[in-house]
C-alpha cells in the first residue's frame, strides 16, 4: 500500500466474526472510554479549583492528564481499527499517537524530580520552581516530543531508525534507572527526614504528595517494564520479537497503557482536595445538567 494512496478503507482490527474479536474490540472501546472519562474529570477539577492550580504539582498532573486525554481519543483510531504505524502505511498517525504516551511518561518523571527538588531543597525550591518557570519545564519537553516526531518524518526510514535506535535503548535503560533511583531515595525522605519536622499542615502535605507521585511511578513503571525489556531484548537481538497488527492486538502495549487508567484513579484516590473538586463540582455538575 502506498503512503500517497487518497482513499484508504477502515475496518475493526480483526473480523468481528467470533466472540473473541468481538470481546477485544468492546475491551478496547471501553478502555479509550475509560482513559477520556476519567483523565477529562481530573483535568476540569484542577482547572475549577485554583488552589489547586496554585500548587506546581498540579501542573504536571494537567500535562500528563491532557496527553492521556489525546491518547485516550486516539486510541478509538489506533486500538479499534485496522491501522498501522509502519512507515510505508497510509493509515500510520506520523508517529504522533505513540508520542502521546511518551509525554504521559515524561510528565511523571518530571514530576518525580519536581517533588525530589522540593523535599530535599525546600528553600531553594521555592526561589527557583516559580509558577512560570514549572510551566516552561512543561512546555520543553512537549515541544522536544513534537520535534522528535518531525525528525522522525523528515528523515528517510533509514537514517531514523540508525539515529533513534540506540538513543531509544540507551533513552529506555537510564530512565527506568533513575525513575527506581528517584522511588527509593524519596521513600526514605519520606519515611525519615518528614518524621522529623513537627506536626503541620505543611508536613502533611507534603508527605501526601511523596507518597502519591511514588506509588504513581511505581505503578507506572509496572505497566511500562514488559515494554521497555521487550524493546531492549529486541535492539540486543537485532530483530523484532513479534508482529501485531495494531495497538489494540498487542498485549505489551495494551499493558503500557493501562497506566492511562491507573494515574487518574491514583490521583483521585490519593488527593483529598482533588476528589472533593470532582465529586462536588465536576461531577455533580455535569448530572445537574443532564437532568435539567
Amino acid at each position: 500500500m502506498n503512503i500517497s494512496q487518497s482513499h484508504v478503507g477502515l475496518a475493526p482490527v480483526l473480523p468481528l466474526t467470533s466472540f473473541g474479536n468481538v470481546l477485544l474490540f468492546l475491551f478496547n472501546a471501553v478502555h479509550a472510554t475509560a482513559i477520556v472519562f476519567l483523565n477529562a474529570s481530573v483535568f476540569l477539577s484542577i482547572m475549577v479549583n485554583r488552589a489547586l492550580r496554585s500548587e506546581n504539582r498540579f501542573m504536571y498532573m494537567l500535562s500528563t492528564c491532557l496527553s492521556d486525554i489525546c491518547s485516550g481519543v486516539s486510541y478509538y483510531y489506533s486500538g479499534l481499527l485496522d491501522v498501522s504505524e509502519d512507515y510505508n502505511s497510509a493509515t500510520r498517525t506520523y508517529y504522533i499517537v505513540p508520542t502521546f504516551l511518551g509525554l504521559s511518561y515524561m510528565a511523571i518523571l518530571a514530576a518525580q524530580a519536581d517533588r525530589f527538588h522540593a523535599i530535599t531543597a525546600p528553600f531553594k525550591y521555592s526561589q527557583r520552581m516559580t509558577r512560570n518557570r514549572t510551566l516552561l519545564v512543561i512546555l520543553a519537553y512537549w515541544v522536544y516530543a513534537f520535534a522528535i516526531v518531525a525528525v522522525q518524518n523528515l528523515v528517510p526510514k533509514g537514517v531514523y531508525k540508525s539515529v533513534t535506535g540506540i538513543g531509544t535503548l540507551v533513552a529506555n535503560i537510564f530512565t527506568v534507572v533513575i525513575m527506581i533511583g528517584l522511588n527509593i531515595r524519596l521513600f526514605l525522605i519520606a519515611k525519615y527526614q518528614l518524621e522529623r519536622e513537627p506536626p503541620s499542615a505543611e508536613r502533611d502535605n507534603k508527605r501526601a504528595s511523596v507518597y502519591l507521585i511514588i506509588v504513581v511511578a511505581v505503578c507506572f513503571l509496572v505497566a511500562w517494564l514488559p515494554f521497555f525489556i521487550y524493546i531492549i531484548v529486541c535492539m540486543f537481538r537485532g530483530n523484532v520479537c513479534y508482529i501485531v497488527k495494531n495497538e489494540g492486538t498487542d498485549p505489551l502495549r495494551i499493558l503500557a497503557r493501562l497506566s492511562t487508567i491507573i494515574t487518574p484513579l491514583l490521583y483521585i484516590k490519593g488527593c483529598h482536595a482533588l476528589r472533593s473538586t470532582l465529586l462536588s463540582q465536576v461531577w455533580r455538575t455535569t448530572c445537574c445538567m443532564k437532568k435539567g
